[in-house]
């Protein structure tokens, strides 16, 4: 079986190298031209025709393929479908900000939180994504826009600490200075609040943003959003949270989709900013985005304003997030496992 090298770190690259006979050395080398996005070794033009005849023989480099590019007409934002080898698909998500452009990157191909009112869902989970598979999309992303990317942020399809183990190599792998050299702040993961995963990233990753899928004032409301939430309740969650703070000094992000009738009331924004009381957090309002087949719906500005000013009135940060994407199903809530190739 060929290596997968774009999922080897650095080191990983050279103790290969040199299970070929190669010099470890080259590793910076061929690190480097796979994080330009070159995808045939014959297109490395300075290592040797021996070396490069080598890695062909034992090695392939992951491509994603896109299948379909949409561009929203109200501010931009690319949403890429990427065909996989195992003929499934995932989405992607180019934004562009003030502060620089930001990709939002897929970990699974489908997803099996099961959270009632996410589209990634619908269709089940179908796998694991690998390192490369990861990687390659800020590569492919880059490589289709022209653009130099500056934030990740890992909320697509999937949830990321059920795929904990490929998701430190991902960080890892774009931090590394040899290739993207993606800043550690610069990266934030999302997850919906799988408890000893979030213990571990604490420790892991003391640098990379963290957000959590909150969605909820209490757990009766969130059982019926978030289905782990009956295997992880809010009260455990939220003091994993605090501990996050205190040990990275890293304020946390809490998602909250606002839904019609569901958890936009008056009472609910009191009872969530007296269980986030006196904690460093930030609580991202997000009016629910549509999708086609679930029976959920967002709310109106007015009502998010209002939601807001209860919230900020307790001393809670809040905002209401700017919306990207929405008309091309790119918004939260919107990305799917939408190809069976």
């Amino acid at each position: 079986m060929k290596t997968d090298i774009k999922s080897l770190t650095p080191q990983e690259l050279g103790a290969f190298l040199e299970l070929l006979g190669e010099k470890k050395y080259r590793a910076a080398q061929i690190f480097a031209w796979l994080y330009k996005g070159v995808y045939d070794f014959d297109e490395m033009t300075d290592l040797s025709f021996s070396l490069r005849e080598k890695l062909k023989a034992d090695a392939f480099i992951e491509k994603l393929n896109i299948e379909k590019l949409q561009v929203s007409e109200k501010d931009g934002t690319r949403k890429y479908l990427f065909g996989l080898r195992s003929g499934n698909a995932i989405e992607s998500v180019f934004m562009k900000y003030k502060y620089g452009n930001t990709v939002c990157i897929s970990s699974q191909a489908g997803c099996r939180m099961n959270c009632a009112f996410c589209a990634s869902a619908a269709l089940g989970f179908a796998h694991d994504l690998t390192a490369a598979e990861m990687v390659d999309q800020v590569i492919a992303i880059e490589k289709e826009t022209g653009e130099r990317i500056s934030n990740i942020v890992v909320m697509g399809t999937g949830e990321p600490f059920d795929n904990y183990g490929t998701l430190s190599r991902f960080l890892e792998l774009v931090h590394a200075k040899e290739g993207l050299n993606i800043s550690l702040r610069s990266i934030t993961v999302s997850t919906c609040g799988i408890i000893p995963r979030m213990e571990e990233f604490a420790e892991d990753f003391p640098q990379v943003n963290l957000a959590v899928s909150l969605h909820a004032p209490n757990d009766k409301i969130r059982d019926t959003l978030i289905p782990i939430n009956k295997r992880y309740p809010m009260k455990p969650l939220l003091e994993t949270c605090r501990k996050h703070t205190e040990k990275t000094g890293r304020r946390i992000t809490f998602e909250y989709a606002l839904i019609k009738d569901v958890n936009d009331k008056e009472s609910h924004a009191r009872e969530l900013a007296e269980r986030l009381s006196g904690m460093l957090c930030h609580v991202n309002l997000i009016p629910l985005n549509p999708v086609e087949e679930l029976n959920f719906f967002g709310v109106d500005r007015k009502s998010a304003e209002r939601f807001l000013g209860l919230l900020e009135g307790k001393g809670i940060q809040a905002t209401i997030r700017r919306e990207l994407g929405s008309d091309i199903d790119g918004a939260c809530g919107q990305l799917r496992l939408s190809l069976k190739m």
